[in-house]
């Protein structure tokens, strides 16, 4: 009688041990921030939350690529905790908070091989709208031009269009791409292609081998150094954006991007830091 008493205190003892490990708090509890949005913006940011995840062990952060408008429509409808948009706010967009954490420029780039030096502003919009559809038309070889446009929902969409006048009704592609890297592949497989993408990117794929040249505008070389002096016309904030004034991780992260810590890795991916 006296054993099965034991038995039946080591019993509820054990029940009385195993309730507590079950309902103590978990210390290495895992938080996530979900970040959607900008492809310009995704790598920067990704590099940024590993940097943030070594000072916060028990954080992880997710970014997903998508566009601009998925950034803003995500952290609006509350599916990101951060969104991100390579571009201002508009107006119909100002009940959201952005947080500028670097600057970008857009550049047209061509193929390596491809003997044209430069293209005036009215040069693109022809190449663009379909009346110049030869490259010997401004100086290259007797070639058809490819023209590569950007998806809509992209920010260097909606910047290119409205730096030279245009509607995405009057550009005539052969090529609709998604990303900047989608765009650099589709000139560096075609000699006879056209494209646009992030000045940043481009800059950096070139000095990795990337067989593409940046075009000036208006007489000013696409780089990042014309960005940072404000000098290259066609330039854009990288803003992470929040739903409402940022509280907790989302908080501490943006503060976190937006700091002096992350300089190098900004400058890295070839963009430019905000002055703090």
């Amino acid at each position: 009688m006296k054993k099965l008493g034991i038995v039946v205190a080591l019993i509820l003892l054990i029940g009385a041990v195993w309730g507590f490990l079950r309902t103590k708090p978990d210390d290495t509890k895992i938080e996530k921030l979900v970040l959607t949005g900008s492809s310009t913006i995704a790598p920067l940011a990704a590099e940024i939350g590993k940097r943030f995840e070594s000072l916060h062990s028990n954080v992880r952060v997710d970014v997903q690529t998508g566009g601009s408008s998925r950034g803003i429509s995500d952290a609006r409808a509350g599916l990101a905790d951060i969104g991100m948009a390579s571009r201002a706010l508009k107006d119909d967009e100002k009940d959201l908070l952005s947080f500028t954490v670097a600057l970008d420029g857009i550049s047209v780039i061509l193929n390596k091989a491809n003997p044209v030096q430069s293209l005036n502003k009215q040069q693109i919009i022809d190449i663009y709208t379909g009346k110049i559809i030869n490259w010997k038309a401004v100086g290259g070889d007797d070639a058809p031009i490819t023209v590569v446009n950007k998806a809509e929902g992209r920010s260097t969409l909606e910047l290119f269009l409205h730096y030279f006048g245009l509607k995405n009704t009057d550009v005539k592609p052969q090529v609709v791409i998604g990303d900047n890297q989608q765009g650099i592949k589709t000139v560096v497989g075609n000699p006879d292609a056209i494209g646009y993408v992030s000045v940043g990117t481009a800059e950096y794929e070139a000095g990795q081998g990337a067989a593409i040249k940046l075009l000036p505008l208006e007489g000013i070389a696409a780089s990042v150094e014309n960005v940072r002096n404000r000098s290259f016309p066609l330039s854009r904030p990288l803003n992470l954006v929040t739903r409402g004034e940022p509280v907790g991780l989302a908080k501490d992260f943006i503060e976190f991007a937006s700091s002096p810590q992350v300089n190098d890795l900004i400058e890295a991916q070839y963009f430019v830091p905000v002055p703090h």
